[in-house]
């Protein structure tokens, strides 16, 4: 159960993207129109909070809270007792497990949060838009590396009413396994601390360090 937990806190940085610019290949213009607005609302989202449930392929899952700053910062902060934290600090993906007393870092660029933690979430080069689905009370938007560097691909999910928010998004690696974050209650915020998006290496120093 322990490694269960820490895979899917490290599904945050399966790093299928390489950037977070949105191509429009091949899309209609009724597709594009809906690109440009979840564009639009996702370059607006700078500062937001949500409960998370993170579920893998085999249907296994456990919550959280995150938090979100534009340009870069996250926080997922694991319910209990998982003892897992991912943290974004603007430039690198932090993930501590506390249980197994492991500490993993990857850079910002190379996982799919770099997608909608941009500073500018602009549509011309990066990452290829290969998909817009509708959805009875939304639509989603599928993308993969438009550089073909990484396997795999990312989808955001919105519901359009009452307005237009981020729902989640689905991660599917290169093996086709999927993991899905659902957020419930997101809400636009201020002033979020920025302590929050700031995680160290709790380990004694005599233990191996991570990935950097």
């Amino acid at each position: 159960m322990t490694l269960t937990r820490r895979s899917l806190a490290l599904a945050l940085c399966a790093a299928p993207l390489a950037g977070p610019a949105f191509a429009q290949g091949g899309l209609s213009v009724a597709d594009k129109a809906l690109v440009d607005r979840a564009a639009a609302y996702l370059q607006e989202l700078t500062e937001a909070k949500a409960r998370f449930v993170q579920t893998d392929a085999r249907g296994r899952a456990i919550g959280g809270q995150v938090f979100l700053k534009r340009p870069g910062k996250a926080r997922f902060d694991y319910d209990d007792p998982s003892g897992l934290l991912v943290v974004s600090d603007g430039g690198t993906v932090a993930v501590h497990d506390a249980r197994l007393k492991t500490f993993d870092r990857y850079p910002l660029s190379a996982t799919p949060l770099s997608v909608f933690l941009a500073k500018n979430i602009r549509l011309d080069r990066g990452v290829t838009v290969t998909r817009v689905s509708r959805l009875a009370d939304g639509f989603s938007i599928t993308a993969r590396d438009g550089n073909k560097r990484t396997a795999g691909q990312i989808t955001l999910h919105f519901r359009e009413a009452p307005q237009l928010a981020l729902t989640g998004w689905t991660i599917t690696d290169a093996q086709n396994r999927q993991t899905r974050v659902q957020l419930q209650n997101l809400e636009r915020t201020s002033g979020l601390a920025g302590s929050l998006f700031v995680l160290k290496d709790p380990r004694p120093k005599n233990v191996g360090r991570g990935k950097v």
